[in-house]
């Protein structure tokens, strides 16, 4: 496995790569790798010959309050991991090299990222919009995969590369989780024992909300209803939002259409900001 740090070698191996023909695949990270991850990088290996994982803290989707210089860092083990895991390539650019001194530009998607996380993280969407757009142009990729967790995230990515014509197949690995039902996730580190029990809550309001539509809910409001109540029993909890939405658009649902639309949750744990979401 190779470890390249520089943009100009990773976009002139990329390059090369396709000249010969190879299908590539991307697995856009920002570290402190997890088996949700992990099983990111399985996806790309069944659908491409060479598989790179970057590895980049992105600062420009921090807001100036977030956890940017915090966040946890642990490049040595996230190589191991991904040797371990059969990646061809770890890509792990400086900041200096993605963002040299003077630049400004950035790429905007302005509908799918309007809503949820984009209300109290205003500029968080423009910041990964223009990662993945400096990442899919440095390697090159077939392929890129993302996790279902970030939901938004990926309707976002998806109409970018549709409506910019990027020539790169989005494909969406489930959501992995832990034996308390969470999420895997990079900021779960920051819980203590206790605030993750209580975190917990937010997985289980979700498969609640799950079987509720599965036993003939369709009252969008009755859903959202039921979930906050029951995340704030959990007093260390504080909700940002929960909302139905259409699975593709992001557009909050009128009525529950089985198939079609994902319950999304974000809420507080004390200081650590936390997000899910489930099929309905």
């Amino acid at each position: 496995m190779q470890t390249i740090q520089s943009v100009n070698e990773m976009q002139s191996h990329a390059i090369g790569l396709r000249s010969s023909g190879r299908l590539i695949g991307l697995v856009p990270t920002m570290g402190c790798l997890h088996e949700g991850h992990l099983s990111l990088i399985d996806i790309a290996k069944e659908k491409a010959d060479k598989v790179i994982v970057s590895i980049f803290v992105n600062p420009t989707q921090f807001g100036p309050s977030e956890d940017y210089d915090k966040y946890p860092r642990m490049l040595d083990a996230d190589i191991e991991k991904c040797r371990a895991r059969g990646a061809d390539i770890v890509f792990n650019p400086s900041v200096e090299d993605m963002y040299p001194q003077g630049y400004s530009t950035y790429v905007n998607e302005e509908r799918i990222s309007a809503g949820l996380c984009g209300v109290s993280r205003p500029h968080h969407f423009r910041g990964v919009t223009t990662v993945c757009m400096k990442l899919f142009n440095i390697t090159r990729p077939d392929i890129a995969v993302f996790g279902q967790k970030d939901a938004q995230q990926c309707a976002v990515i998806k109409k970018m590369v549709a409506d910019l014509n990027i020539p790169a197949e989005i494909v969406i690995g489930e959501t992995q989780r832990d034996a308390d039902g969470m999420a895997t996730s990079s900021r779960n580190a920051y819980l203590t024992e206790v605030q993750r029990s209580e975190a917990s809550n937010i997985s289980k309001s979700l498969l609640m909300a799950k079987d509720m539509v599965a036993n003939g809910t369709r009252s969008v409001d009755r859903i959202v209803a039921e979930v906050t109540h029951h995340l704030l029993l959990s007093r260390r909890i504080r909700v940002i939002y929960v909302q139905v939405v259409d699975r593709e658009t992001m557009v909050p649902a009128r009525e529950i259409i089985p198939g079609e639309q994902l319950l999304c949750v974000a809420a507080w744990a004390e200081q650590t900001r936390l997000i899910d979401n489930i099929k309905l």
